[in-house]
């Protein structure tokens, strides 16, 4: 009997972290709930390139997501939990005791079978239910939070973020946000209870050029390699480091604030992140 020999494992073997998608239950998704998504490879109406780093890619439909989460008062039941091409976090779809489906954003430990439920009265604060923050407990931890009534999720939707109701101060409410701000939102605002699934995905080492091709991004060039006609930065000989770090616009990076003081909800933040 012949033994096979295992090749040894290299230092780019161990540590490369590949992303687990052991929740995700089915690679079907809801015909009903696709749209197409059509490719601009970066270019405008007259073809010219308006964007760079952007072509190619593989191909893929839009699933649509109920950010509003405004079917109050009526359970639904988790059918499955889905990988999304088109963000970072897991999809749920849910059947409703009426026969509708829907997709939500899935929350870390979300079951399949698990009744959610959204609503202003009478919701529990329990994983992948949505509420307003004027009914929910001090310290919950929150995600897809709205920034006004009815508006839908705008905040907290991507993968493994997450925010926590921290306080209450008359009809609005003090959420810290996933990056460290602290700012007032109305407590009719809906949010969704549980931090947002696919915590992972932040580990995920693509471990070949190719993978980036397939998410439809083209090599991008160091600005500092490029010449002075194309970036502030370009240009110098050898490695020369090319002064401070700006964009292609000449706007300074890494702790230059472009925050308009005067901005009217200015006065809604009541701790700025930190740097």
């Amino acid at each position: 009997m012949s033994v096979r020999k295992l090749k040894p494992i290299t230092a780019g073997q161990r540590f490369r972290v590949v992303n687990g998608f052991d929740a995700i239950t089915t690679d079907k998704p809801e015909k009903s709930l696709l749209l197409p998504n059509k490719r601009s490879g970066g270019r405008n109406n007259r073809g010219k390139m308006t964007m760079r780093q952007i072509g190619g890619g593989h191909k893929k439909k839009y699933r649509i997501i109920d950010f509003k989460r405004d079917k109050a008062g009526l359970p639904a039941e988790v059918a499955s939990i889905q990988y999304d091409p088109n963000r970072t976090a897991f999809i749920a779809l849910l059947n409703y005791q009426d026969g509708e489906k829907r997709y939500i954003i899935a929350q870390n430990g979300l079951q399949v079978g698990q009744n959610v439920v959204s609503g202003r009265e009478g919701v529990a604060p329990e994983i992948g239910n949505a509420m307003p923050l004027n009914e929910m407990p001090f310290g919950t931890i929150i995600s897809c939070i709205e920034l006004r009534p009815g508006q839908g999720a705008v905040m907290a939707r991507s993968a493994g973020a997450f925010a926590q109701l921290m306080a209450r101060d008359g009809k609005f409410a003090n959420v810290k946000l996933p990056s460290g701000e602290t700012r007032m939102i109305l407590g009719e605002c809906m949010a969704t209870i549980g931090v947002v699934s696919n915590s992972d995905h932040q580990l995920t080492v693509s471990g070949k050029a190719g993978r980036s091709r397939w998410l439809g991004r083209r090599p991008r060039v160091r600005p500092v390699v490029m010449n002075p006609v194309d970036h502030p930065m370009g240009g110098g000989e050898g490695k020369s480091s090319g002064g401070h770090p700006r964009s292609r616009n000449g706007i300074p990076a890494k702790g230059y604030r472009t925050r308009s003081k005067t901005k009217a909800s200015n006065k809604y933040i009541v701790e700025r992140r930190k740097k």
